[in-house]
């Protein structure tokens, strides 16, 4: 299942399958860092268990280049990248509907509901609420087989907030193509898989080791993403 990307000895960057969580999972459920772990095992066998560090996650039904950190020294550099913001993230999202501008911006302040698991829309002068912002641009339309209108959109997050893309592109009217949570055409249905239409498919750091400027990008394939050229 792995599909690997890149690797030395302090790190790992690797694709993530929309469907597999990205930090150790509860009970038979595929997860990255089992399967990052076995693969350290496989080439290296040893006593002890492989160190493999979370850097950063994405939601289980999403897509993604993941850098994952192979001793702590090399988790704590890339986590202070996180936090600075030097580590860049770029996302493709196939959405419903006709975007009014090809470039923008969309700035909102969001809250999270714990018990449900979800986000929303608030004002900023309310209680627990964060600033959220995102930059996109549009990169092609098509329509589904129901002659509805999607678009691909290229993504930059300016701030790293609960489901901000799921949120933020449905609370303007834009919903993800496969989003049960914030989509109204798919809630309760197994259409689309329970997989979501968005992909981290640009990821760059400096390497936590030597400094080196990485990037590195894939394009997304299958569902919705198969509607557009750019994806083929």
């Amino acid at each position: 299942m792995l599909e690997l990307l890149y690797e030395d000895r302090q790190i790992l960057v690797v694709w993530k399958p929309a469907g597999v969580e990205s930090q150790a999972a509860r009970g038979l459920n595929a997860d990255m860092v089992s399967e990052i772990r076995r693969h350290i095992h496989n080439f290296s066998p040893g006593s002890a268990e492989p160190y493999v560090g979370v850097i950063h996650r994405l939601d289980k039904p999403v897509s993604g280049i993941m850098v994952y950190a192979k001793d702590k020294k090399a988790a704590a550099a890339l986590s202070r990248q996180i936090e600075n913001g030097s580590m860049k993230k770029q996302y493709l999202a196939v959405v419903c509907g006709k975007v009014p501008q090809n470039v923008d911006k969309f700035v909102d302040y969001l809250l999270k509901d714990k018990g449900q698991n979800q986000s929303r829309i608030v004002d900023k002068g309310v209680k627990g609420a964060k600033r959220a912002e995102l930059l996109f641009r549009e990169l092609e339309k098509a329509q589904d087989t129901d002659n509805r209108w999607l678009a691909l959109m290229e993504v930059t997050l300016r701030t790293g907030r609960h489901h901000q893309i799921r949120v933020q592109m449905a609370g303007h009217g834009l919903p993800l193509w496969g989003d049960r949570k914030y989509n109204p055409s798919f809630a309760g249905e197994s259409k689309g898989g329970g997989n979501i239409a968005l992909a981290s498919h640009r990821l760059s750091f400096n390497h936590p080791l030597t400094g080196e400027a990485m990037v590195f990008q894939r394009t997304p394939t299958g569902g919705a993403f198969a509607k557009f050229h750019l994806c083929c």
